[in-house]
């Protein structure tokens, strides 16, 4: 396999000139002037990947960088992938070759995108990993995420208040259970899935081992419940098939650890269609993540029973100014040098705190704060 070279040969006039010989999966190597404005700063080219514009969150997130960057002077080439590792493969190369001097990337696979951080790093490119752990290669600088392992235990600690095991205020009341719940996980080919559901379980097991919570299917694995691509068709297949083989006669279903609101639409979708939700079968509890509008509007409506808000204005602002404070030779303010190992390295890291959204609080968490209108919720 011919290894890609990107070579910048810079002329006296100062125009740039781009030669790229490429094939699958190569490396590149790449030498820069320092961009248009002299140091990479006022003007430079920022790269933003992002995995997909299927979650209103992704576009969210992109929007926000992007505006967040333009609004400090800089260009930015922003890319969504339509969840295809090729095409943010190619995307992330294009723009190492159109001279990014900072790449922002939320990946699809974190593993998928070792040759073109090592071209990055020839090129002198900084990277920062956007919400997902790029993993498996040192040449990642930066991270920025929320506190992914607590996700999961809001996302458990919500499931068991609403279940009345805990109450309002987190303390064990006197339910004693017995209730049947099933898990799901998130995409095994993103790294923050195994912090949400280790952060879960971890928070159930004590409920589990006393017989307080029982998973009726026996699939309390990660790989067992993980949904690839957190897709929401893959969910509502398994929720029916677990319904078929564990809930069919007659045995209630009280919650469901959802880690990822497209999950939880799946899910609901496929318990609607076997007769919960009306008549005597009630919904069970079912968590969710990302706080989407759709998902806000079902937790209105009493289907949903909770989800985690995770405010992307933050993690938009940090990326960006983390870009700024590279480009201008600072160093970027991280609060975890310890967690987030991404087998390589543990990459430095700035982590926001989760906030879980249920119908009691949603209008002052999420309208209260202007990341909604009561519009966008009707």
């Amino acid at each position: 396999m011919k290894k890609r070279r990107i070579v910048a040969s810079v002329t006296a006039l100062g125009l740039a000139l781009s030669l790229a010989a490429c094939s699958a999966g190569g490396r590149g190597a790449t030498s820069s002037d320092g961009g248009d404005e002299g140091n990479g700063n006022k003007g430079a080219l920022v790269g933003v990947a992002m995995p997909t514009k299927v979650s209103e969150r992704w576009i969210k997130d992109g929007d926000a960088v992007k505006s967040s960057l333009e609004k400090a002077g800089y260009k930015v080439d922003l890319e969504y992938a339509d969840n295809k590792i090729p095409q943010q493969v190619q995307q992330v190369s294009n723009m190492i070759t159109k001279g990014a001097k900072v790449l922002i990337v939320a990946s699809i696979d974190g593993g998928s995108l070792s040759d073109q951080l090592d071209a990055a790093a020839d090129a002198g490119i900084k990277v920062i990993s956007y919400d997902r752990l790029l993993t498996g290669n040192k040449n990642v600088d930066y991270y920025v995420s929320f506190d992914n392992y607590k996700v999961g235990v809001d996302q458990a600690t919500s499931l068991l208040t609403g279940l009345g095991l805990l109450d309002a205020d987190g303390k064990k009341t006197d339910e004693k259970g017995p209730f049947n719940i099933e898990v799901f996980a998130g995409s095994p080919d993103d790294n923050n899935a195994t912090f949400f559901f280790n952060g879960a379980m971890d928070t159930l097991k004590p409920y589990l081992e006393d017989g307080t919570l029982k998973i009726g299917s026996g699939q309390d694995g990660f790989t067992q419940a993980a949904t690839q691509q957190w897709d929401p068709a893959l969910a509502k297949s398994r929720m029916q098939n677990l319904v078929a083989k564990s809930y069919s006669g007659g045995t209630k279903l009280d919650g469901v650890l959802s880690p990822y609101d497209g999950i939880s639409i799946g899910i609901i979708s496929a318990l609607q269609g076997a007769g919960y939700g009306s008549g005597d079968r009630p919904l069970p509890v079912i968590t969710g993540q990302d706080a989407e509008a759709a998902s806000v509007k079902s937790i209105m409506n009493d289907q949903q029973y909770s989800t985690i808000y995770k405010d992307t204005r933050q993690l938009a602002d940090k990326s960006a100014s983390m870009a700024q404070d590279l480009l201008s030779g600072k160093k970027p303010e991280v609060n975890d040098t310890k967690t987030y190992d991404n087998k390589v390295k543990v990459v430095p890291t700035f982590l926001f705190q989760p906030t879980v959204v249920t119908k009691e609080n949603y209008e002052k968490v999420l309208v209260d704060s202007g990341y909604y209108t009561d519009a966008d919720l009707k």
